[in-house]
């Protein structure tokens, strides 16, 4: 048995689903799960109702989180078919820009070549532009944003084809990075037939070889992120399932399994959770901020330790050997290994 700190730990891709969501999760549930996660920072996906593609909606969204967040939350921009020439209007309030050129759940994507390519040239060179683009449409994005000295940073890796794009990019020198969640790194379709429509996700888990290669090529994934997608079980269990899995909640204890297994260093971890997601989005590190963890005696994941207003998790009856014991956020227990003490509010909305 080991017990270890760590430093508060950054999740670049979350949907905490305010507004419109709220019978999913809201800024206060969600956050809530993160700091029992160990989490102490969030960055917001736009995909809302409506969606944060302008000023007015970017306004509310800051009002809601400051209001709920009881960790820091940063908040991105979403590209829409007709923001292009306004986008720059708002890009202080942003963390970034996210570009959904695969199709998802939500009404943002972009299939119009010619937008997207105004999108990459118009964006700052100095914020990442984060791309959902699966498939033969990922190397293309790619060029794209190397054409313009942009800095891509790939969503959710999925497959061994993507890994094998994003190498060729980082070997030309390209501006690229990238992030794989729990879900991909962990499950493959052999899980899918006993998990149903609670492991649909985008992207779809992959099959055991792409996972491996996932693994095989871990020196090219900059960042862990949870892709942290909720819908309630009613939804999941309807004629049709929206895709998306939960995940702030259980991706460290999955991390440090892995860890104690040999398969990840813990300064592997840390890297991935901590200094490249503040060193790609320009994150300050948080004062007197601190996890401290258990890592060895094993225990079994469960649906009804979640904190999520959805209370599921995919990897619910998975044995793990890695326990959140306390949180401290800014010199303050925010989560006491049984309670989130932090307030709704205490948060800090970004930057």
């Amino acid at each position: 048995m080991a017990r270890l700190t760590l430093p508060g730990l950054i999740d670049v891709h979350v949907h905490l689903r305010q507004p419109g969501g709220e019978h999913k999760e809201t800024y206060a549930t969600g956050t809530a799960a993160a700091l029992a996660g160990g989490i102490t920072t969030v960055l917001d996906m736009p995909n809302t109702s409506p969606p944060t593609i302008d000023g007015v909606a970017q306004a509310a969204k800051r009002e809601l989180a400051a209001a709920g967040a009881r960790c820091d939350v940063g908040l991105y921009l979403g590209a829409s078919t007709d923001n292009v020439e306004r986008l720059a209007e708002w890009t202080g309030g942003a963390c970034g820009l996210k570009i959904y050129v695969s199709s998802t759940f939500g009404p943002l994507q972009v299939a119009d070549w010619a937008i997207l390519e105004a999108h990459v040239q118009s964006w700052p060179v100095d914020r990442p532009i984060v791309i959902h683009a699966e498939g033969p449409l990922l190397p293309r994005m790619l060029r794209l944003g190397e054409r313009y000295g942009r800095h891509i940073h790939v969503a959710h890796v999925a497959l061994g084809a993507e890994i094998e794009a994003i190498a060729a990019a980082k070997d030309r020198g390209a501006r690229v990075t990238c992030e794989v969640t729990p879900h991909h790194l962990l499950l493959s379709s052999d899980d899918l037939p006993q998990l149903g429509p609670f492991g649909d996700c985008r992207p779809r888990i992959a099959s055991p070889a792409d996972r491996a290669a996932i693994w095989q090529h871990l020196d090219l994934i900059d960042c862990f992120a949870t892709d942290h997608a909720p819908h309630t079980v009613e939804e999941k269990r309807g004629s049709t399932p929206p895709p998306g899995l939960p995940g702030l909640q259980t991706m460290l204890p999955l991390l440090l399994t892995a860890v104690d297994e040999g398969r990840l260093p813990i300064e592997g971890l840390i890297d991935r959770t901590v200094h490249n997601p503040a060193r790609i989005f320009g994150l300050a590190l948080q004062e007197e901020t601190y996890v401290e963890v258990e890592v060895g005696p094993r225990y079994t994941l469960t649906h009804d330790e979640q904190l999520s207003k959805c209370g599921w998790t995919p990897f619910a009856g998975r044995e793990v050997a890695g326990r959140v014991l306390r949180t401290v956020l800014r010199g303050r227990t925010a989560w006491d290994g049984r309670t989130v003490l932090a307030e709704p509010g205490s948060g800090r909305v970004l930057p």
